[in-house]
């Protein structure tokens, strides 16, 4: 009897933990959620898939015909706490996305609380931008890939006002 105790005892601990840690991270956890928000933010002509993990936005009448991506997980290497203490600097992540492309710039996002920071980068013919937003341990990326530089980077920069501070929470 005293083990079936001690079991659940540990088991009901367990749950506690999970829920606590689940409780720093992003507030919203399914991206079908925010689908027509993300619509809307683009604007007219865009098309989207939703899953709860992804959600992929295209247009294919719109010049360039471009697409977006974000994707939920997890990052627990370290990364956001790095950042959050400036042990690791914007400038650091330039560089690191410089040395795959010396066209890359990387700029930080204000998007407490959580952490986060966009790039943008030449794609051959064309251009991609990339935000990663960072808390708790749950990462979403928003990813463009569009005819320049400027348009995949408007298209993230949009995505990032209009349903990132819905999905990170306060």
């Amino acid at each position: 009897m005293r083990i079936v105790a001690l079991l659940l005892a540990c088991l009901w601990s367990q749950y506690f933990l999970s829920q606590s840690a689940q409780a720093q991270g992003f507030a919203v956890q399914n991206l079908t959620a925010v689908a027509n928000e993300a619509k809307r933010a683009l604007g007219d002509g865009y098309a989207a898939r939703a899953e709860p993990q992804r959600l992929t936005l295209m247009c294919l009448g719109c010049p360039g015909g471009p697409m977006v991506d974000l994707l939920l997980g997890r990052q627990t290497d370290g990364t956001e706490e790095r950042v959050r203490s400036g042990q690791t600097s914007i400038a650091q992540l330039e560089a690191l996305c410089r040395a795959k492309s010396p066209d890359c710039r990387l700029s930080a996002l204000g998007v407490a609380p959580a952490v986060g920071w966009i790039s943008a980068y030449p794609i051959g013919r064309t251009a991609g931008a990339t935000a990663i937003l960072l808390r708790g341990g749950d990462r979403l990326t928003i990813r463009a890939v569009a005819e320049n530089s400027e348009a995949a980077t408007r298209q993230v920069e949009s995505l990032v006002r209009a349903v990132a501070p819905r999905i990170v929470g306060r």
